[in-house]
């Protein structure tokens, strides 16, 4: 059999692996078998690439190898899981500056051939793959600096910013053009891509950081779409299919992430939610005096008497890494033959699904956790709801305040159950930057401090009730 059948088998392998790879992360019973069904199409694609004819040395390949093997197991043990979409949004970014440079690696071994003839589905996906890479990667480390705190969660807005980023691209597809007519001038294919990265910059800055879940997914799908496009640029059937895989998912996801939040994506890009929060009155003022604390001690003695126990999970718990005493919570509870169930929403955490991965990982059996369409109706029959660091998701002005920034915004209704306890550590506003109704409400409760610690403070509290 002769060597390109050979690799056309081995990436038809490969692709088919991706794919039952991705169909079986649809469930957790069999999302780690994805995992490495996913791992191992790569790994053959990778071989078999490695042994194209087009290759002349292994020299530089192998230390490439070496280096990346070793920073990713390094990364897969030490990385925490409230950490993983800082990893998700890194990641993005390197797959689409790899894109950027393979591209124009292939644009300068094309030069000497497009003096006599232009390819022009080849630079057409060279160009492509500069504008998409570029912004995949400058986009994604500004999605990155404002999960990780170095650069302000906030949405970042000036005027004329939306004229910018109209200027910014236009000049990006003004090059992009005259990159395809002139393919001899390298210089116009690196500007291009340093045109891009400062577009990405632009349009991810005024992005905040509520949004992040819904921005870390498209740039995801971005860093598919341009790993397509040099697929296209390497005549790579491979490097297509995945790269159109985790473009079309991404997408997709972007699509329910939206529709979670009741929003547009023209709205999530543009929109610059939570710019409003500067503007907000002092929350001092708006809870004074009605606020209603409690105890853990308290709240042991309303969950020894409750048969019904809903907990609802935010970002404010994987921060504090309280996933593991939520799970000691549930099985307290669960032996004392209360129900007990998790309330979901779509955009809790900074990454769609984050929530589920947490709790998963603390090994709570996922037909506990309840998406919110499933429980929403159920809120009224429940006796107790603890929120556990979560806040604009179980926000009523979502439902009360048309000028809201976050009205329309589907939220979890736990202000229907017969007792709410808040653990919070204070009454600061969520991403949205706008006060809690839920925190005065007459059956609700707050307990202040640190998600994990109030939670074993319950548990002991429960041990000695």
């Amino acid at each position: 059999m002769e060597l390109v059948s050979i690799l056309n088998l081995s990436y038809l392998v490969a692709s088919i692996l991706f794919i039952v790879g991705i169909k079986q992360l649809a469930h957790p019973k069999t999302a780690s078998r994805g995992n490495l069904l996913g791992a191992l199409g790569m790994f053959i694609a990778v071989v078999a690439t490695l042994f194209d004819q087009a290759i002349l040395t292994y020299d530089w390949i192998i230390v490439g190898v070496l280096i990346g093997s070793a920073i990713g197991i390094i990364l897969a043990i030490k990385i925490q899981m409230t950490a993983m979409p800082q990893l998700v949004a890194i990641l993005n970014g390197f797959g689409g500056i790899a894109s950027v440079f393979v591209a124009g690696a292939a644009l300068q071994l094309s030069i000497p051939k497009y003096a006599f003839a232009v390819n022009y589905q080849e630079i057409v996906s060279i160009v492509f793959s500069a504008i998409v890479g570029g912004i995949t990667f400058s986009g994604s480390f500004i999605a990155f600096g404002k999960l990780q705190g170095f650069i302000t969660e906030k949405a970042v807005r000036y005027p004329g910013d939306q004229l910018v980023k109209i200027l910014v691209g236009l000049t990006a597809v003004g090059l992009g053009v005259y990159g395809c007519l002139e393919p001899t001038d390298e210089s116009i294919y690196w500007i291009l891509s340093g045109v891009s990265l400062l577009l990405g910059i632009f349009l991810v800055i005024p992005i905040g950081g509520a949004d992040m879940p819904v921005v870390i997914s498209l740039l995801n799908s971005y860093s598919g779409i341009a790993a397509s496009a040099t697929g296209f640029v390497l005549n790579n059937n491979v490097l297509i299919i995945a790269g159109s895989l985790v473009g079309a998912s991404g997408i997709i996801l972007t699509q329910i992430m939206c529709k979670a939040m009741n929003r547009s994506l023209t709205n999530v890009l543009f929109g610059g939610f939570g710019a409003v929060a500067t503007e907000m009155k002092d929350d001092g003022d708006f809870y004074s005096g009605k606020i209603k604390s409690t105890s853990a001690d308290e709240v042991a003695m309303l969950l020894d008497v409750a048969r019904t126990v809903v907990i609802v999970p935010g970002y404010g718990m994987a921060v504090a890494q309280a996933q593991h005493a939520v799970r000691d919570l549930y099985q307290l509870l669960t032996a004392r033959g209360i129900d007990v169930t998790f309330a979901i929403h779509p955009v809790a955490g900074r990454m769609p699904g984050h929530m589920n991965v947490l709790l998963a990982e603390a090994d709570i059996p996922y037909d506990r956790l309840k998406e919110m369409d499933e429980i929403n109706s159920t809120f009224e029959n429940v006796d107790v709801v603890i929120v556990n660091g979560a806040n604009d998701v179980t926000n009523p002005l979502a439902k009360t305040d048309p000028k809201s920034p976050i009205a329309g915004m589907p939220i979890l209704d736990v202000g229907n159950a017969k007792t709410v306890v808040v653990i919070k550590r204070s009454l600061s506003p969520g991403f949205a930057g706008v006060p809690n109704p839920l925190f005065i409400a007459d059956n609700c409760l707050m307990l202040f401090g640190d998600g994990k610690k109030a939670t074993q403070e319950m548990i002991a509290a429960l041990k000695e009730s």
